[in-house]
């Protein structure tokens, strides 16, 4: 089995530091690639993205738990309808079921403003950053979601208040999913509680080897 730890917008697979500290020394490796640069997933727009992600997931020669934040839990879902027969496991964290195209068009604004070198050291320039934003209000996550089969924990931070909403929906459309929230953490687990993280992915992980 492989682990594969996906971060989300506006991260790099530095901010799984910590967790995949505590992971190990619960004897759990993990793979955890840089989507923007480490393996060249980045390509101007969502679906060049996902593409890359699928043929990194799929060159892996065993089914795989796939974990993600945000985007990265995008990524996983849409993975795990196109390839069930490849994932074993999904974990979702403080993932969209839709799209808030208001508030993305605010980001935009926003990421206009932001330093080039902002961008840089997430491994890409600023224009394929925007790009990738503005193809992202196009996805229709909600599709298809009674297809995934393989079993599915849906994680959200007790301060997430955006993706609250979409965890609680999520939860009810995946059939094979529970969903538990994470106090005192905003939407980056990842930061805020890694260790608390580490034990529901350890958890989630280890009962789906039994």
């Amino acid at each position: 089995m492989k682990n594969i730890l996906i971060h989300g917008l506006g991260q790099t697979n530095k901010s799984w530091d910590k967790t995949i500290t505590y992971l190990k020394k619960k004897g759990i490796d993990v793979l955890c690639p840089n989507l923007f640069e480490e393996i060249k997933f980045f390509s101007k727009d969502y679906n060049g993205m996902y593409h890359a992600f699928s043929d990194f997931c799929n060159n892996q020669n065993e089914k795989l738990n796939l974990c993600g934040l945000s985007l990265g839990g995008i990524l996983a879902v849409d993975f795990a309808k196109a390839f069930p027969e490849k994932v074993c496991s999904i974990l979702l964290i403080g993932t969209p079921h839709k799209i808030p195209k208001i508030l993305f068009n605010f980001q935009v604004l926003v990421f206009y403003i932001m330093p080039e070198l902002a961008f840089k050291k997430m491994g890409c320039s600023k224009r394929e950053f925007i790009s990738l934003v503005r193809s992202m209000s196009k996805l229709n996550i909600e599709r298809d979601l009674e297809n995934i089969k393989c079993k599915c924990l849906i994680l959200c931070g007790s301060k997430d208040y955006m993706n609250l909403k979409s965890a609680r929906f999520l939860n009810k459309r995946i059939k094979t999913s529970c969903f538990k929230v994470i106090k005192h953490s905003s939407h980056e687990v990842n930061r805020d509680q890694p260790e608390e993280l580490s034990n529901w992915i350890y958890d989630f992980w280890t009962k789906n080897e039994e």
